[in-house]
């Protein structure tokens, strides 16, 4: 599992990571994180906007999250930074009450991620179903996609023409070389254009002004009492909720792409120490951001923790350094990235036409409800909830229409055989009670579950109230062919479900 290096083994030199050894990883790490950095500054402006921060406020945030989490997060290559659903939930926060209890609320949410990835709460992804995850991340596509129509409309003709030359860059770019990514290529070349050519049309520079230092840590100016936790607890928990949903299913994505697997629980504990950091430091808070992830591992090929730490460091060296010349980079060379992204994203085989006639209609209708909510609310973990509860309903309805009950009468008409099949639990046990002939049967009874499993306390109800039927009508039943948790659970539950 991949994990990062401790002082000690770096001094030792035990481990060494593959980036020193091979310059061809060192220069994918370095190239992946320099695009992320592009990328990253126009996106946390946008997201301090949402908030009602300074423009510095989620820059600042967007750097101590990457660095951080490039040191402490479980999944390597995924880029942190302050997000737009993080800011959506802290947003009220900051303009009811200000900014300290802003940040208050992002070091307390650290401190609940914490609590919660010690808690496993990270092994919650295994209940996440495949049709959840598709849902997801196409509904992911759809987002980014719909985060550049704002870019698009109601702005100068030459946008447009700037944003095909961007997307057409990237798609042939590569059949030259991979040596360096297309679109870091892209974006210097339409700077370049822009620039020289002097077409007027909107820059990075135009989101908001570069910071021109760095972040200085400090407490939050906000007093110290019950009164200021009450208030900052309730929005704290919900971004603390929200970041590690949008976390551990980023790290389950990359997981897959990457055919590697990673700490959950780490990366949980990971994004409380990066949000705790963050608040000190006077950042928004963040989680992992898919959209960037995707550019660096998808797009950029990054495989390793170097790219997520020079995607931070890198970030406030544009803004500080280079800060003018980052000012005049065009808006259209990040929304053609951006498109590229949500392209490359979306998973096509999942609507082809073949797929859709094979696969059964309600993975079908989970993938869509997940869409749907999650495009609807913009907020991918009420999505991916939503969607996982939709798939329950569906695996319940599914799996309650295999119990069958199937009956034999002896020849000589003294007892009749009940052979129930399939799974009885809450769903299946209902239709149970009903399947029994209780006036026409003999007076012998035998119910045969050795081809059945007895789940929960409806199933016992349900076998306790078939033995009243028939004790009613002066008959015995006999239940046989338990195996031993089913045994153990009629046993401990039969007869005490009904209160005399």
């Amino acid at each position: 599992m991949p994990s990062a290096l401790s002082p000690s083994a770096w001094l030792r030199g035990s481990r060494r990571p593959s980036w020193l050894s091979d310059p061809k990883v060192l220069r994918t790490e370095v190239l992946g994180g320099l695009v992320v950095a592009l990328a990253l500054i126009p996106e946390a402006i946008s997201f301090s906007v949402i908030a009602g921060v300074d423009p510095a406020v989620g820059l600042f945030a967007s750097f101590t999250m990457a660095v951080t989490i490039a040191l402490v997060g479980g999944r390597p290559a995924m880029i942190s930074a302050a997000t737009g659903a993080v800011a959506l939930v802290i947003a009220p926060l900051n303009r009811e009450h200000g900014f300290g209890y802003l940040v208050t609320a992002v070091i307390l949410a650290g401190v609940f991620q914490i609590v919660l990835g010690a808690l496993g709460v990270a092994k919650l992804m295994r209940f996440v179903p495949r049709s959840v995850m598709v849902g997801f991340v196409n509904s992911l596509a759809i987002l980014i996609f719909m985060a550049q129509v704002p870019e698009m409309t109601d702005v100068p003709w030459p946008v447009y023409p700037l944003i095909a030359a961007g997307l057409a860059m990237m798609v042939f770019f590569p059949k030259l070389t991979t040596v360096v990514p297309a679109p870091l290529v892209s974006i210097v070349i339409l700077t370049v254009i822009t620039v020289a050519a002097g077409i007027a049309v909107p820059t990075v520079g135009d989101k908001g002004d570069l910071p021109s230092s760095l972040p200085v840590p400090g407490l939050p100016d906000v007093p110290f009492t019950l009164d200021t936790l009450t208030t900052v607890a309730p929005f704290a928990f919900a971004m603390a909720l929200v970041g590690l949903m949008e976390s551990l299913m980023t790290a389950k994505l990359v997981d897959d792409i990457t055919d590697t697997r990673s700490s959950k629980t780490r990366e949980s504990v990971g994004q409380g120490v990066a949000n705790i950091v963050t608040g000190f430091f006077g950042g928004m808070g963040g989680c992992a951001m898919i959209g960037q992830t995707m550019i660096n591992v998808r797009v950029s090929g990054a495989r390793t923790r170097l790219s997520t730490f020079l995607a931070g460091a890198f970030l406030m060296v544009l803004c500080i350094v280079f800060g003018p010349v980052v000012s005049d980079i065009p808006m259209a060379a990040l929304v053609a990235v951006m498109v590229m992204v949500s392209v490359a994203t979306f998973d096509w085989h999942s609507i082809a036409p073949r797929t859709l006639r094979r696969m059964p209609l309600g993975e079908t209708v989970v993938m869509l409800v997940t869409v749907v909510c999650v495009v609807a609310t913009h907020n991918l973990a009420i999505g991916v909830v939503v969607g996982s509860i939709a798939a329950m309903v569906v695996f319940a309805r599914r799996v309650a229409q295999l119990a069958e009950v199937t009956a034999v009468t002896d020849p000589d008409g003294a007892a009749v055989v009940y052979r129930v099949t399939g799974e009885l639990f809450f769903a299946s046990s209902n239709e149970l009670v009903g399947q029994f002939s209780y006036g026409t049967d003999p007076d012998r009874v035998v119910i045969d579950l050795s081809a059945a499993h007895i789940w929960d306390a409806s199933s016992v109800a349900a076998l306790d109230a078939v033995e009243t039927k028939y004790a009613q009508r002066g008959k015995t039943v006999e239940i046989v062919g338990l195996n031993e948790p089913s045994a153990r659970m009629h046993k401990t539950l039969s007869g005490k479900l009904v209160g005399g």
